[in-house]
């Protein structure tokens, strides 16, 4: 009998165990506020304009910010951070201003598109401009020149301008 009550007890740790993905709470964008610095570089991030992107990283509460999609890729590829990342977000500029940004319209960064090279001006070097669709991607380096790259496409190299 306490076999059997110590075996019910144990029912509800076991299936926490087994969890699926989709069953765990899903991760969402955070609001950039006005006096939020940029995580790499400490610049106020709603200071500039172009695109933001944010890390959520495993087991952490608090979220790197970052005032450039730009910034967010040099810290999200370095090494000892990419094996940390949960989730991270970027502002669809097909889907908000450029000049100002808003917090409705962040997409996966993962499944965005982006433009690189491109003559419009962001903040610290060229602007990773960041869309959901790649047609909006590809109108966007149509009218302001740039190439159209997928999430996979970008590294260290590219941003360093190499």
């Amino acid at each position: 009998m306490k076999k059997l009550i110590a075996l019910l007890l144990l029912i509800p740790f076991l299936t926490a165990c087994g969890e699926s993905n989709a069953e765990k709470a899903q991760v969402t964008a955070q609001a950039i506020h006005e006096h939020d610095r940029c995580h790499l570089c400490g610049m106020m991030i709603t200071k500039y304009p172009g695109p933001k992107g944010q890390v959520h990283l495993k087991g952490q509460t608090v979220v790197p910010k970052f005032c450039s999609t730009r910034d967010m890729f040099n810290f999200a590829l370095q090494p000892e951070n990419k094996r940390q990342i949960e989730a991270l977000f970027v502002h669809d500029a097909g889907a908000t201003d450029w000049e100002k940004p808003t917090d409705d319209a962040f997409v996966d960064a993962k499944t965005a598109w982006y433009v690189y090279g491109t003559s419009k001006k962001a903040v610290m070097g060229p602007a990773v401009a960041s869309f959901k669709t790649q047609e909006a991607a590809k109108q966007f380096a149509q009218d302001f020149g740039g190439a159209v790259l997928t999430y996979e496409q970008i590294d260290i190299s590219l941003l360093a301008g190499e």
